[in-house]
């Protein structure tokens, strides 16, 4: 019938615009839900300008972070001391800590773990003495500068150790490692203990005929150590992020072999130094490479083990004061994450 067939006509036009419109509505929904469930996870870490956190900085600036769906903002601090403040709160998700700081917040009942080992010092934090001064045994009577209850400390304290000495057998003086320098140089302290660049300039002195190093945290591998923590909590509910963090700075350390002058260049637009600078003090830190980061975790008497630097470190703190109890070493660390990595 005329009638009917002119009605329906305009009926079935608009059934199939609608159907056409509800398959692109869903298919939108479907993509919307698709990117959300890709969308990059952002992560906030704590972190200080410091030469060993170079893989961490070539990740940022190249976004190497993006490969394992992560977002990750370097938080930049002028204190370290800061830092486990803002892991506890919640301000920073993730925090990059000298293995010490990790001790202490434990003790005090922060639940925080180093995931990773980032790197240790190797030489680039040393005691410093006038060039009649030639081993440890002849700090005894010597007033000495350095920065209580930080890695100087403990590597003073260790030296003093391993040659049958203890604090007592000095005069200790407190002064910032920026002031170790200038201490030095006016005849005030015949030995200091401080960190680069402050090494530099002291035994730079004289035209390096005035000072000289006596003991070097090459002496102690691992004692002074840069790990990676995060709290117990996010540990559980995020370990793919922990994971892609992890790989994040292995792909940086793999570009800073690879490639070192660009790697330098990053490095030092991120610090504010010159590349030639940034070579320099990598010569003064050791990245740990995948392979050998399960020594940190195993029960060993030699300083890279956790185990071991630890126990140093805790002795030390809570001698003087800083910690009523040593927690134990198992507390402080979790080791999945590099296992895992490893059987890969």
């Amino acid at each position: 019938m005329p009638f009917s067939t002119s009605t329906q006509a305009p009926i079935t036009f608009k059934n199939d615009v609608y159907r056409a419109l509800c398959r692109v509505a869903v298919g939108a929904v479907l993509l919307i839900a698709a990117s959300a469930s890709f969308a990059a996870s952002k992560i906030n870490v704590g972190t200080v300008v410091w030469i060993g956190y170079g893989p961490f900085y070539v990740a940022e600036s190249l976004n190497l972070y993006k490969k394992y769906g992560l977002d990750v903002k370097l938080n930049v601090f002028s204190d370290p001391a800061l830092i486990p403040a803002a892991l506890a709160s919640g301000s920073v998700q993730g925090a990059m800590l000298t293995y010490d700081q990790v001790i202490g917040q434990v003790a005090l009942g922060m639940q925080q773990r180093v995931v990773m080992p980032i790197d240790y010092s190797n030489g680039g934090d040393a005691i410093v003495a006038a060039n009649s001064i030639t081993k440890v045994s002849d700090f005894k009577g010597k007033k000495i500068g350095f920065n209580p209850l930080s890695p100087s400390d403990f590597l003073l304290s260790y030296a003093l150790k391993k040659n049958g000495m203890t604090d007592k057998d000095i005069t200790s003086v407190a002064m910032t490692p920026e002031s170790v320098p200038a201490a030095m140089a006016s005849g005030q302290m015949p030995v200091g203990v401080t960190y680069e660049p402050s090494l530099s300039q002291i035994v730079s002195q004289g035209g390096g005929k005035k000072f000289h190093v006596v003991y070097s945290s090459k002496d102690a591998p691992g004692l002074i150590a840069d790990v990676l923590v995060f709290n117990d909590k996010y540990i559980k509910s995020n370990p793919k992020e922990i994971k892609g963090i992890i790989q994040s700075y292995l792909d940086g350390l793999a570009y800073m072999k690879a490639k070192p002058d660009e790697a330098a260049k990053i490095i030092g637009k991120f610090m504010g130094i010159s590349a030639k600078e940034v070579k320099e003090q990598l010569s003064g830190v050791y990245n740990i490479p995948l392979a050998e980061m399960p020594k940190a975790y195993v029960k060993s008497s030699e300083t890279t083990s956790y185990y071991a630097s630890g126990d140093i470190i805790s002795s030390i703190l809570k001698a003087k004061g800083q910690i009523k109890t040593i927690p134990p070493t198992e507390s402080t660390i979790d080791a999945q994450f590099v296992t895992e990595l490893q059987k890969k």
